[in-house]
Parts: C-alpha cells; structure tokens; sequence
C-alpha cells in the first residue's frame, strides 16, 4: 500500500492544478502520511447500500455515532428501507428518512442502537480549487473481495448549489459515496458521474447542511437536476426583473402569497431570511431547501423606505391553477 500511495502522490501534483504547493519530498511525504490516515480511519464508515425494493446498489457513508447515513438521493430514488453493507460483509437495515433531489442529498438512519463507526461532517464551502481530496464508494457494488477503492484528487471547480467538481476516477455504485478533505471530514457526497470517469460531481456538505431539518424530518421534495416548471416548487408569488439596482418586481399575480401580503409593482427586493437577493441565481440558491407552507422574511425598498413582510411560501402548480381560472 505504502508503494501505490507514493506512486500515486509523485504522479497526480504534475497533473492538477497549482495550488497548495507541493515543494519537495517532505511535502511528498506528508500528504501521502494525510491520505493513509484518511483511509485507515475512515474506510469502516464507508458503506454499500442495496435499496430493498428495486434492488439498485449505491454508497454511503455513516456520520454520527447513533447511525446518520449520508448518500445520494438518486441511490435511494423512492425506497423506504435500504440493506446496508459494510466493508467485513456485514449487513444491517437503515431506515430512509428525507432527500432533497434537486440537490442530489439524502439521509437513512441505521435500525439499532449502535454505537455505529462515523466520520465527522466538514464544509464544502472552505474548499479551494486545487485542495486535495480522497474519494471513497463502493464501485458495481459491494464486493467482498475488496474494501472500498480509494481515489486521489484535486477541487477542480466549485459550482452551482454548492456542487463541487474533482477528478477523483468514479463509477456507477459510487453514488452516494463520501468526498473526503485530508482531515477525514465529509465535504462532499458522489453526485453525477461524468461519461469520461475523470471529471465528476459532488453535493458539497455546506449545502447539504441547508437541507438537513427537512431532511431529517422526513421530507422529501425537488427534482433531479432542477427545473424551474416543476410544480411542487415553493413561490413568493412574484415575477422579478434584473435591473441595475437589483430585483424589481415586474408583477404580483392575484393568487400568490406575496399579492395577499402586499407587495407591488415596483418593490425592490433586498434579502430573503437575511440572504441578499441581488441575482436570480442566489434565488434558486435560497428556494431550494425551503418547502410549501414555510415561511420567510422578505425585505424590500418601497419610495425609499426598507420593509419587512413575513410570506408563507406556495406551491408554484397552485398559483399556475388559480391564475388559469
């Protein structure tokens, strides 16, 4: 192990981008004394999950000692109970508890007292382009010839909705799977896998958290990927316009929430629950861990003045309905 963990970090620093600096060999050394550590103490963490109902197989890992489970909400799609695997072979049953799949992230919980072996949860969002990262999964599934393959890497991207990019090598049954930073935290959760296998997604854990109360709570909500149409997806009740001050709104439909709370044409829309709104983007950022029925915060300028109004979000497909009638 000791050779394919030197080969490994000689080679990859040629390849990757600049930063951190790796100066010398005992910089060479000290990483590769990182990434050991990472996999001695995290690998029992890293589990196979088998959805008894379709049968599909994804990966996992455990983050707290009573028996969180971290994975992909496309691994669990609709299942209500998965098998989970762990690296000896053994088997236990974890309870599916809620997903958000527009971010790709779900929760099951382990049936049993535990104590269960865990990884502790870190932030995606203290990663920089260029950090080096392990990746963990259970790659075509559990095999028990094996113990979950490591992959070696670098942050090549950070994107939209706290997705992060890297070029750890993964393959379907990684799904699910946990990112790694060199302090053996969980920063991120295997996402989509890239046709090639060298540039792949994962949800980044700073995101995940926002999602975390929902999820933990049961609910499930969002679609694969996005998509502004779906009809399950909380609204203001308000048709915004970019403009050089912010956004403006352009429209407040009779049906909506924000109607019945008061806003008007012409409002300029500052934070939602204290977040600034000045782009559309940072919207879609905001919405997407809230639910029909939540309420938020929306302050807004109106003649020059800066207001508050409280708004119990609606479902996009219950406005569209009203509207048409």
């Amino acid at each position: 192990m000791k050779l394919f963990f030197l080969f490994l970090i000689l080679v990859v620093p040629l390849l990757l981008p600049a930063a951190p600096i790796v100066a010398g060999l005992g910089d060479l050394k000290k990483l590769q004394t990182q990434v050991q550590r990472v996999v001695l103490e995290k690998t029992e963490t890293t589990v196979s999950l088998v959805s008894r109902t379709s049968g599909a197989s994804g990966s996992g890992v455990i983050v707290s000692s009573d028996g969180l489970i971290l994975t992909a909400a496309h691994v669990i799609e609709r299942s209500k109970e998965m098998t989970v695997i762990f690296p000896d072979g053994r088997q236990e049953i974890a309870r599916v508890l809620g997903a958000n799949f527009t971010r790709d992230a779900a929760m099951a919980k382990l049936i049993g007292p535990g104590p269960w072996p865990f990884a502790e949860v870190g932030e995606s969002k203290s990663l920089e382009v260029g950090d080096f990262v392990v990746a963990m999964g259970h790659p075509k599934g559990y095999d028990p010839t094996r113990r979950p393959p490591v992959r070696f890497g670098r942050v090549m991207e950070k994107g939209h909705l706290d997705f992060v990019t890297t070029d750890c090598t993964l393959i379907g049954g990684d799904s699910g799977g946990p990112l790694f930073d060199l302090n053996g935290r969980v920063v991120g959760i295997h996402s989509h896998i890239a046709p090639d296998r060298r540039v792949n997604n994962h949800a980044g854990l700073s995101g995940f958290k926002r999602s975390w109360d929902n999820m933990t709570a049961g609910k499930l909500w969002g679609v694969l990927g996005g998509d502004r149409r779906d009809p399950n997806r909380p609204v203001l009740g308000l048709n915004l316009r970019k403009t050089n001050l912010g956004l403006v709104v352009d429209e407040v439909p009779r049906s909506g929430p924000a109607f019945s709370a008061g806003f008007l044409t012409g409002d300029l829309v500052l934070s939602i629950n204290g977040e600034s709104t000045s782009e559309v983007q940072k919207l879609s950022e905001i919405f997407v861990d809230l639910l029909p029925g939540e309420k938020v915060e929306v302050n807004f300028s109106r003649g020059g003045s800066n207001l508050t109004k409280t708004v119990k979000l609606a479902r996009l497909g219950d406005i569209y309905l009203n509207e048409r009638r």
